[in-house]
């Protein structure tokens, strides 16, 4: 995926500052099963929250890095131990990036 600008990391965090996170990134770490899941959640929300619990066996930055990577997402915020991840819908995309 392209990375972000300015102003389209701007809009993403704008809109994904009301949402709950979807997931959490606990002691399992970067499972088969939690990308599977958070691929899902992708397709169907396009914008979603991680959050990183305590027994996360990753720091922020490696998660960010490690979901990116496998999913082929963006990250457009990172604040705390959540993460906000962006990625079209392929058919239907719902966010329209200015």
């Amino acid at each position: 995926m392209n990375p972000l600008t300015g102003k389209q990391n701007a809009h993403l965090r704008a809109l994904g500052h009301h949402l709950k996170p979807l997931l959490q990134l606990g002691k399992a770490g970067l499972s088969p099963e939690f990308l599977r899941k958070t691929a899902s959640a992708l397709e169907q929300h396009e914008l979603i929250k991680v959050k990183l619990l305590q027994n996360c066996p990753l720091g922020k930055d490696e998660a960010a890095e490690g979901i990116t990577q496998a999913l082929d997402c963006a990250l457009a915020q990172s604040i705390g131990k959540t993460l906000l991840l962006y990625k079209p819908n392929p058919k239907e995309p719902v966010i329209v990036l200015p």
